[in-house]
Formats: C-alpha cells, structure tokens, sequence
C-alpha cells in the first residue's frame, strides 16, 4: 500500500514537469517572437512563463500532499 503512495507523488511530479516543459517551450518560441516585434511586450511574456512553470509547482504541492496525507 505504500508504495503506491510514492508512485502517485512521482507520476505527479513527472507528469506536471513534462506538461510544464512542453507550455514552457511552446510560450518562450512565441514570446521571443512577440519580443522582436515589439520590445514593450517583454514583461507580459515573462509573465506568460511564469505561469507555464505553475504547473509544475503544482504537481510538486499536490506530490507532497499525497505523500504528507
């Protein structure tokens, strides 16, 4: 019974890393095209970054909670 708790928290963990990686790549390809074009909008996609990388804390918080819980 617990290891099935720690393979929960890794698939979170993994999961959540791969989705994060993958938005991760897909916002910063755009934003640096968005940044070339216009310069004013670097702030903006760095924000849009930000929450790409969310997800991943996400799955470490809910990893934590399985394993806590």
């Amino acid at each position: 019974m617990g290891e099935t708790k720690f393979l929960a928290a890794a698939m979170a963990v993994g999961l959540s890393g791969i989705g994060a990686a993958y938005a991760i790549a897909k916002v910063g390809v755009a934003a640096s095209g968005a940044i070339v074009e216009n310069p004013k909008l670097f702030g903006n996609t760095i924000l849009y970054v930000a929450f790409a990388e969310a997800i991943a804390i996400y799955g470490l918080l809910v990893a934590l909670l399985i394993v806590g819980g």
